[in-house]
This record gives C-alpha cells, structure tokens and sequence, in this order.
C-alpha cells in the first residue's frame, strides 16, 4: 500500500509541492466529465484531472503518489448547516446522543458529574424527545435524583427545549410566577404551576445567561478539537448558521496560525428584536467575509413550536407561533437583501416556510431581481402550492437529513399527522420542483455531524438496520449524486464558492476525500458503514485512517 508509507510519516501542516492520485474511481462533481482515474495536486490548487497515464506523465520527480487502489474519491465534504463553535464545545460536556431511556441517561449525567468535580455548572445536550416516558417532556425531578449540588442544564438533540434541574432554575431566579413575554415558554406542571424543569426556545436564554462564560481559549482548544472530528469525517468545510464579531475572530486567529483545517463561513445571527441598525453593521463585515445572515421564523416539530398553518394532530389547541409578525420580517428581509447579504431563515413549519417565502418574494419586488442565493434551513414540512415557488424566486432549499432519521420520527410523525406525512422532509419533492437542495448536519442539533450518516439517510430513509424495509415515506428518497452534490457541489454554490471548491477540476481548491466504499456500486443500506480513508485540505494530507 504505497500511500501508507508516505502518509504515516507526513507532517500534519506540511504541504508536498505536488500530489498525485493514481488508480482511482473519481467522482468529480464537474457534470461535464463526472468520472477520472487520477488527479495531480500542484500547492493547495488541483492542477490535472485525468487518467492514470496522463497524470504520471506531468508528475515531476519529486511528486508523492497516493495509491487509491480503486477507492472512490470525490470533493471534500461541504457542511452547508453547522454551529461548529457550539458543536465543538460540547464535545467536552455531557452528550446524551444516542442513549434513549431516562435511567441510561441518568447514569451518563451521574458518571459525568463524578468525573468532573471541578465543574460548577453540568451542561451538555442530546437527549432526544420521544426517549422519556409517554413521550412527556424531561422534569427537574429527573434531574435532581441525580445531580443535586450543582446547576444542570441539558439541551435537546435540536437545541430548541432545555432540561434544568432544580438548582439551575433557583440560579436563574425561575419560579411559578415567572413569566417569560419572548418567543418561547417556561414549562410549567398543570397540577402545582410550578415550573417543571422544561424551557422552549428563548425561554432557555434564562437558564444559560447564567452558566459561566467559556474563555477564549477554552473556544480555541474546543474548535481545534472540532476540527480534528471534522477531518476524520471528510469534513473541508463548513457554513455557520449563527455567529457574532468573537466567533469570527476565533477562526480569523486560527487561520493566522494555520491551524484551521476547513474552510469556514459564518451567517450572523440576528435575533427577533434586533434593531435595524444591526444589518449594516454586519454588512460593514464584507471586508472580513462575512456575507449572510442568520433569521429565525419558527421552532421545531417534537415541541409544537414550528409555525404550522394547520393545528398540530397531536394538539388541537397548537398550531406554533412565528417569531416574527409578516411585517417585521417584510421589513428586515428586504433590508438584509438592499445590503447585499444572503439570508439564512430558519423555517421548519409550513406556515414559517411559506412566510420566509413571502418574504423573500417581497424583497426581490422592493430591491430587484439579484443573485442573492437566500436560503431557507431545514423545511421540515411545506404546503404543496409552495413546492413550485423556490426555482423562480431562486430560493435554495437547505435540508438536514440526519433529522429524517427513521428512527426518531415516531413524535415527529404523531404531531403533523397522517395529511402531512406525504411531504414530510420533502427533498425529492422540492427537487422535481426544479428547487436546488443543500445539505447539511445542523450539529450539534442533530443525531451525527458524519455527512456520512446524512447520506445514508437521504438515498434510503431508513434505519441504519435496514428497517423499515420500504423506508419512511421512500418517496423522498432521492439519489446518491443527488445526495453528494448537496454536500460537495450545491454546497459550495450556497456560499458562492462553486469557482473555487466543490468539485475535482483544475483549478479548484485541492480538497478530496477517499472512501472505504463506492457509493455508487454498493447496496445502498450499506452506504453507512462507509469510512473516510484520507482526507486532503488545501494540498496537504490532515488525516489518514
């Protein structure tokens, strides 16, 4: 294995004058000529994309050569949907992904406590809405049977609900008569009017104004620990979806010192409520690249916050409640778009996605048609009149399917109820609408930040077991260069980068990624074993397995 030998003993930052890559399967992602056998990396740029032959006769004599055997290698994976700053930091707290009964999770909480008894506040997140019984919210009481001393505080997989114990919501001065006037709730028992422990939404910015503010260099050590995650996954690059000036001086030093190992985008974030002013602020950041923002329309679907245009099956009595009313997002959207920035807006109902549409439309009619790529995040749900309205308003449609796992959509599924269920998670749908998909993990508000994970769930909707064996709602299901382009190609078309990254051309930015297995060939419910074999960034190799 003659890359072996060479890769074991390269230098992490170093970059080789020239890479060649030999007896390969490469997918491309250039739609012109989307297959190759070998690439020559010349600096940080691809230089040669061909055949075995053609590429051997411009290597120069000092030229590594990786070996692919025959794997499959394809652009660098584009992480279109992240919070890589949260999802970093997190990996040093309580992580409660994948446990699903209250006494498992209460023993990870036990066992992280004892482990940390340095630590004056317990946080984390991860657990999952239908893991507790009768598929009830998370209580205080849960809480407190295990951690009593200390604050606890624990968001949800989706990072919209809250879990406090009794002393976090005592710190935060939460009690029956609080009342909380933003976009969100305090959970309160029906029986005692007490606050039982649950916070939707803005609701939980009571609880976590009071954690202990992370330093600067715990962001630090917490980003170059994401980044070693991100390049064991293929991960070259990555969108923001949320962010402020600090954030972007962490990845604007980490660049300096070369440590950062993706490229990285950031949308700042502009709250309900922020003042107009705000938008030419961030605007002035164009210099420094920033050029989007960040809006949020509704909540999710588990907690009956998603702005639904019909009543929740589940709950009669709730349909959600958009953060925004339809003029102030008119007025902040047209404003954002006057200022040449993108917007991201989160919208997850059908009643938010149809509103962000509005919006948009609303804008373009005020400041004229331009390449303003807005987007809306996650669409978990739509109204089939809204499928055909993307292409025209050249709306992208950024989507999550790490969130459509089958596994988690049994409270999903009971709330939006057997009418909707058709155009749930609606990818194929949009796609056939001539809408362009992006894809993405949304971490940590999600099960996995593997692209790899997400992939599997895109091309089979179903279980990593294989089951169900049809797949949930197959109709969705769309291919695997469908799903690949979302993360390499459309990816980069998103954040206005398809000149530079996300496809194996020359000229393009050298980042590519070898699979164990070709996902074209294999069956796929086997698509998610697959593992990243060498990921290269910026002409230099970052990880080898």
């Amino acid at each position: 294995m003659i890359w072996l030998v060479w890769l074991a003993a390269l230098p992490f930052a170093a970059r080789c004058e020239q890479i060649a890559v030999i007896h390969a399967k490469i997918w491309t992602g250039d739609a012109a000529r989307p297959w190759a056998r070998a690439l020559l990396i010349d600096g940080n740029r691809i230089a040669a994309v061909g055949g075995d032959e053609q590429i051997q006769q411009r290597m120069a004599p000092h030229t590594k050569v990786i070996d692919a055997q025959g794997r499959l290698v394809i652009p660098g994976f584009n992480d279109a949907h992240t919070h890589f700053l949260s999802g970093s930091l997190g990996l040093a707290n309580v992580d409660l992904t994948g446990i699903c009964t209250l006494q498992a999770m209460k023993q990870a909480i036990a066992s992280y406590a004892r482990a940390h008894p340095e630590k004056a506040w317990i946080t984390g997140r991860g657990w999952e809405y239908y893991c507790f019984p009768d598929q009830r919210l998370p209580t205080r009481q849960d809480l407190d049977v295990v951690v009593s001393d200390r604050p606890v505080f624990l968001a949800a997989y989706d990072g919209h609900t809250g879990w406090a114990n009794s002393m976090a919501l005592e710190r935060a001065d939460i009690h029956a008569a609080t009342k909380f006037p933003g976009y969100g709730e305090i959970v309160k028992d029906p029986k005692t009017g007490e606050p039982s422990g649950a916070l939707k939404e803005g609701a939980m910015a009571l609880v976590r104004d009071r954690i202990p503010k992370v330093t600067r260099e715990d962001k630090l050590a917490a980003l170059r620990a994401g980044l070693k995650l991100a390049a064991s996954l293929g991960i070259t690059s990555i969108q923001n979806a949320s962010g402020d000036e600090e954030e972007l001086s962490l990845y604007e030093e980490m660049a300096r010192g070369r440590e950062l190992t993706l490229r990285s985008s950031l949308a700042f974030s502009l709250p309900p409520g922020t003042p107009l002013s705000r938008v030419k602020e961030v605007a002035r950041l164009k210099s420094r690249g920033v050029r989007a923002v960040k809006l949020m329309m509704d909540g999710v679907i588990e907690s009956n916050t998603a702005a639904m245009l019909d009543p929740y099956s589940d709950h009669p009595d709730k349909r959600g409640e958009p953060a925004w009313t339809v003029p102030q997002f008119h007025a902040i959207a047209a404003l954002c778009d006057r200022n040449g920035l993108q917007i991201y807006t989160h919208a997850i109902g059908d009643r938010g996605v149809r509103m962000t549409l509005d919006a948009y439309e609303y804008a373009r009619k005020q400041n004229g048609v331009r390449d303003a790529r807005h987007r809306i995040e996650h669409i978990e749900t739509i109204a089939p009149s809204d499928l055909t309205r993307f292409a025209p308003l050249g709306v992208m449609a950024s989507m999550q399917p790490i969130h459509c796992d089958p596994d988690t959509i049994d409270l999903w599924s009971k709330a939006v109820g057997p009418a909707r269920l058709p155009l749930a998670f609606p990818w194929r749908s949009i796609e056939k609408a001539g809408g362009q998909l992006v894809f993405s993990s949304d971490w940590p508000a999600s099960l996995s930040v593997n692209p790899i994970r997400g992939l599997h769930n895109a091309v089979n909707r179903r279980t990593i077991e294989g089951k169900p064996a049809a797949g949930w709602i197959p109709e969705q299901r769309v291919s695997v260069e469908t799903a690949l382009r979302g993360y390499t190609t459309m990816a980069a078309y998103a954040s206005f980068d398809e000149q530079s990254k996300g496809a194996i051309q020359p000229g393009m930015l050298a980042d590519v990624v070898a699979l164990s297995q070709d996902l074209f060939t294999i069956p796929p419910v086997e698509i998610h074993k697959t593992q990243v074999i060498w990921t290269i960034f910026d002409g230099r190799v970052i990880f080898t397995k």
